[in-house]
């Protein structure tokens, strides 16, 4: 491996290892890897509390598999719920993975990665963005590009929700045209191309 990955392989068992950052949200899989980890009911939760929970399995299951769709019958069992009840939150797979992403985005904005997006040089915005997604990925795993890349979700996606993730791969690309005066199309590509960076070294981190 080179130097600049293993840097970021470095980078990442570091924060893998540091644990969770707070209490009761993360559980370990083999080798200190953590993920979120639903909280399995003793009794009825309160309708957003099994939402999230049912979200959280889901999560973990699908960086488990590593594609799309999930098997529902694996899913309730994990859950400890029946299908019913998911379908009643859930009516289709495509409704639960388009949740999964908007709550994925959220997280990566509450840790700034769409302030990040708002900088002034393309030096400062590449490498803030970049190591927000990477932290993220060795915390929670490779969850956003398995539900982006599947071909599963291939013209079911929410506008909304994919125009949260557009807007910030726009910024950064208007500001490597204004610094590199590269064509619209080569810099979305080279966009997508530095994001992967990242998203290898801490799918990396994560695994161990």
């Amino acid at each position: 491996m080179d130097t600049v990955g293993s840097s970021w392989l470095e980078r990442g068992r570091i924060l893998r290892d540091s644990g969770p950052v707070e209490a009761g949200q993360t559980t370990q899989v083999g080798d200190n890897i953590s993920y979120r980890s639903p909280t399995l009911p003793k009794r009825r939760l309160a309708s957003e509390l099994r939402r999230d929970q049912l979200l959280d399995v889901a999560a973990k299951l699908v960086v488990e598999q590593g594609f799309l769709p999930l098997p529902i019958e694996g899913l309730a069992r994990e859950a400890h719920v029946s299908k019913a009840l998911i379908y009643a939150y859930f009516p289709t797979q495509y409704d639960l993975f388009n949740t999964l992403l908007a709550r994925e985005l959220r997280a990566l904005n509450a840790k700034g990665l769409d302030d990040a997006s708002h900088g002034r040089t393309l030096k400062d915005v590449a490498v803030d963005c970049v190591m927000i997604y990477f932290e993220h990925v060795v915390r929670w795993g490779p969850l956003l590009h398995i539900l982006f890349s599947d071909l599963f979700m291939a013209g079911r996606y929410d506008r909304e929700t994919t125009s949260a993730r557009d807007r910030v791969v726009r910024r950064v690309a208007r500001l490597a045209r204004r610094d590199l005066g590269l064509p619209a199309k080569e810099l979305i590509a080279g966009v997508n191309m530095v994001l992967a960076i990242p998203e290898e070294a801490g799918t990396l981190a994560f695994t161990g």
